[in-house]
């Protein structure tokens, strides 16, 4: 049941997420020809729809609220992929930084990132206010960068 026509919804910022709820809702009670819907939460005010043609779309979005349109045009599958491929944890992550921990037991703790493991996603990291130097392995989205390291 794929169609690979999408296009592209316009709706009211911070409501992407709830106005594709309810077009999903819509187009399963009216038994439209929606295959897929799409809300990528860095896009803001769209999100997308992959259906057998606009009509479907438009049909879909009439009444509901916060939805603004249909964008004119469609796109392909290839246009959308790159919000459909996850994002490494350790992505923006260096050795060297000033990382904190953000949760698990070390939480509010600041430490620098001494070693990245991209194909785990851990993070060793040293901690500041440890007596003695211990390394600490972490993943990826337990820490959050405060400070880069200044490339000399």
């Amino acid at each position: 049941m794929t169609y690979g026509k999408v296009y592209a919804v316009k709706t009211t910022v911070n409501q992407e997420r709830t106005v594709a709820d309810m077009l999903a809702q819509t187009a399963e009670r009216e038994d439209l020809e929606v295959s897929a819907i799409l809300s990528p939460d860095k896009l803001r005010g769209y999100f997308f729809v992959e259906a057998s043609g606009a009509g479907q779309v438009e049909e879909a979005v009439n009444n509901v609220a916060h939805a603004r349109g249909v964008v004119s045009g469609e796109s392909s599958i290839s246009e959308v992929e790159h919000f459909l491929k996850p994002k490494p944890m350790a992505a923006g992550i260096n050795e060297g930084d000033i990382v904190e921990l953000v949760s698990g037991p070390f939480k509010g703790e600041k430490a620098v990132v001494k070693r990245i493991d991209p194909g785990h996603e851990e993070i060793t990291l040293e901690l500041f206010e440890a007596m003695v130097p211990i390394p600490v392995t972490v993943r990826g989205d337990s820490v959050r960068v405060l400070d880069r390291k200044v490339e000399e």
